[in-house]
């Protein structure tokens, strides 16, 4: 942070370059035909099966959303429903393997976008804002673990 400028300027202009990277990121997710709101969903479910509530508080979206989001990557076969034999009103989602193969491929996509866009910087700098967004990646983690820990 520059002397010049107040931490509230710099966290407003975070904020700002936050908002833009998401717009950049659903640039890539579009020649892939997924939204940012699927490729959510899609690396929610890399880290293991998990029912619509679950997913709906992990996403901070309703239960119908989870379910619109879930209708349209299972009709493409990137996500499959299983219910639980023990429960059948507990229905888990989890990934296909096709479902995995377009989360690499989204990965890929969204990582050369913003690597595109940090080439427009120095290299000292371009990797200063690749670490920074790394950064908030754990900030975001950690503070995720906190809420659930809480609950």
């Amino acid at each position: 942070m520059s002397l010049k400028q107040s931490p509230s300027r710099t966290a407003l202009e975070a904020a700002q370059a936050a908002t833009r990277l998401a717009r950049q990121v659903a640039v890539a997710l579009g020649d892939l035909d997924l939204s940012p709101s699927q490729y959510r969903l899609l690396l929610f479910l890399s880290e293991g099966n998990a029912a619509a509530s679950a997913v709906a508080g992990r996403l901070a979206v309703s239960r119908p959303s989870v379910t619109a989001l879930a209708d349209g990557l299972e009709r493409r076969g990137l996500l499959q429903r299983k219910s639980d034999p023990a429960d059948r009103r507990k229905v888990a989602h989890e990934l296909t393997d096709a479902g995995k193969q377009a989360l690499a491929a989204a990965d890929d996509a969204v990582a050369e976008q913003i690597t595109g866009l940090a080439a427009h910087l120095d290299a000292d700098e371009a990797d200063q804002a690749l670490e920074g967004l790394a950064l908030w990646n754990e900030a975001l983690t950690r503070a995720r673990s906190q809420r659930e820990a809480k609950k």
